[in-house]
C-alpha cells in the first residue's frame, strides 16, 4: 500500500506470552516495513511469571526502543486499564488493539488503514461472522459459545456491529481514549460494551472479514467464571444503555 504520514500504534497487552510474543512481533515489523507504514509496539506486560518481559526486552534490543516499547505493570490490573496505559504512552495518531498470541493476524491491518482511509471511519473492527471471516481451531462447544454470545448481545443490545466481543481493531486515538473512559466493564464483556458505548457517542464504525486462529502456545484465559462474567456483564449492560 502507499505510504502515509500516519502512525500506529499497536497495543499488545501481554500474561504468559513468551513463546508467541517473538513471532507476533516479527510479523507486525515485516508487515509494517513491507507496507511502509509508520509504527510502534507497545508492550504491556502484567508481570507475568513466565519471562515474557526479559523477552520483550531482548526484542527491544533487536528491533529499536523507537520500534518496541515497553509499559510493564505490577500485576493483572485488567484489560481496560492496559488500553489506558498504552494510550498514555502512545504516540501514533491512531491504535491498534489485538491479541498477541497470533489469534489475530497482522496482514489484515493493511486492509484495516485503507478501510479507515476509504471512509475516514473513527473504528474498524475485524468481524469473524460476516463475509469470508471464520474461526480455526475451536472446537464446537467454543465456537457455539462465542456465536451466541454474539448473536445474545446483537437481539438485547443491537449494536449495528456483527462481532461484538471481537479484539482487533483499529481506532483513531482520541476515539478510543472517549470510549474506555466511558467504560465499566471488566472481562470478556470490556469489548462488547466498547462497541456499545461506541455508537451511542455516534462514532462511526466499519467491518473487516478476518480469519480468527486458535492460540498455538499457552493456554486459552476463557473459562467457564469468564462465562458467567460475561452473562453477568450483559445484563448490567442492558440495564444501563
Amino acid at each position: 500500500m502507499a505510504p502515509t504520514t500516519n502512525r500506529y500504534s499497536v497495543l499488545l497487552p501481554t500474561y504468559n506470552e513468551r513463546d508467541n510474543l517473538p513471532i507476533i512481533v516479527w510479523m507486525l515489523v515485516k508487515m509494517f516495513r513491507e507496507n511502509e507504514i509508520d509504527y510502534e509496539i507497545i508492550i504491556i506486560d502484567d508481570n507475568s511469571p513466565d519471562g515474557t518481559l526479559e523477552v520483550a526486552q531482548r526484542l527491544q534490543g533487536l528491533y529499536g526502543d523507537d520500534r518496541i516499547v515497553l509499559r510493564p505493570r505490577a500485576g493483572k490490573l485488567g484489560l481496560g486499564t492496559a488500553y489506558v496505559h498504552g494510550i498514555k504512552n502512545a504516540t501514533g495518531n491512531f491504535v491498534i488493539i489485538m491479541d498477541a498470541d497470533m489469534s489475530h493476524h497482522p496482514k489484515f491491518i493493511p486492509q484495516f488503514i485503507r478501510e479507515q482511509q476509504r471512509g475516514d471511519f473513527d473504528i474498524i473492527t475485524g468481524t469473524r461472522y460476516r463475509g469470508d471471516g471464520g474461526v480455526y481451531g475451536w472446537d464446537l462447544r467454543r465456537k457455539l459459545t462465542s456465536r451466541g454470545a454474539n448473536v445474545l448481545a446483537d437481539v438485547l443490545l443491537n449494536p449495528g456491529v456483527s462481532d461484538l466481543t471481537g479484539s482487533f481493531r483499529l481506532y483513531k486515538k482520541h476515539v478510543l481514549a472517549n470510549i474506555i473512559d466511558a467504560t465499566v466493564s471488566k472481562g470478556y464483556v470490556f469489548q462488547m460494551e466498547m462497541m456499545v458505548r461506541a455508537r451511542q457517542f455516534n462514532f462511526t464504525i466499519s467491518e473487516i472479514p478476518i480469519t480468527f486462529v486458535d492460540r498455538v502456545y499457552g493456554e486459552s484465559k476463557l473459562g467457564a467464571n469468564e462465562v458467567v462474567g460475561y452473562l453477568k456483564g450483559l445484563v448490567t449492560l442492558v440495564l444501563a444503555v
